[in-house]
């Protein structure tokens, strides 16, 4: 496996996990060995401005990319092994879509009559998972991917690995919860409603509901200038 390629999962779990995670975490995680790959490429990320690296509060370093602007005991003094234009930029991993999918979850909330929050949950082995959306009976799991148009192969992939999670999740609860995937573009969606995949077949197999709603201009706007920039 790549140092890009590693890259490319860390930023991915670290935006759908959307916490400070160390690198032994990160290792767990993605299945990376030895922890010193995640430890080089890190470090590398930290050089190029993708995250930031400080001591947390259990006294080991973490990785964030909501601190942009850190300044808590930097980690700063290891060469880049990762260089900017090596590492892609996985699909949603953009602040204007984590904006608008919270702006979605909004919606749908208003959609439900029902308020849906990020939900943590902590499962067997020490494993911890996390959704976008949840009621607070645990009654609706949601996740919500920002994008418009037809998702490519990559993009497809994240989907269905969103609704494996939704899956995953709804077998640790007494009661199965409705599943959704909260989506802003009809587009985008049709691959997993209306086309004749195999995704959309296995959606309706496994009860996985699918809602389209449409975001306001200026967050539509940011969103398809933050694919533009992806795909460059």
């Amino acid at each position: 496996m790549t140092e890009a390629t590693i890259a490319h999962r860390v930023l991915e779990e670290l935006r759908r996990c959307d916490r400070a995670l160390d690198d032994d975490e990160l290792a767990f995680r993605l299945g990376v060995s030895p922890r010193q790959s995640i430890n080089q490429v890190c470090r590398g990320l930290e050089r190029v401005g993708r995250l930031s690296r400080y001591v947390g509060p259990s006294g080991k370093i973490v990785n964030d990319l909501r601190r942009p602007n850190a300044t808590t005991t930097a980690i700063t003094d290891a060469p880049a092994l990762v260089r900017a234009e090596d590492v892609e930029s996985p699909s949603g991993d953009s602040r204007e879509q984590r904006d608008a999918e919270r702006a979605m979850l909004d919606l749908l909330s208003t959609r439900l009559g029902i308020a849906l929050r990020p939900r943590r949950f902590a499962l067997a082995d020490g494993v911890r998972i996390e959704v976008d959306g949840a009621d607070q009976q645990l009654s609706i799991l949601v996740e919500a991917w920002a994008h418009h148009g037809p998702p490519k192969s990559a993009q497809k992939n994240k989907v269905l690995a969103d609704v494996l999670k939704l899956l995953h999740v709804a077998t640790t609860l007494p009661t199965r919860p409705r599943l959704m995937l909260c989506l802003c573009d009809s587009d985008a969606a049709h691959h997993f409603t209306s086309a004749r995949s195999w995704a959309a077949h296995a959606l309706r197999g496994f009860d996985i509901e699918v809602e389209v709603v449409e975001l306001p201009a200026d967050l539509k706007a940011a969103v398809l200038a933050a694919q533009r920039r992806q795909y460059r």
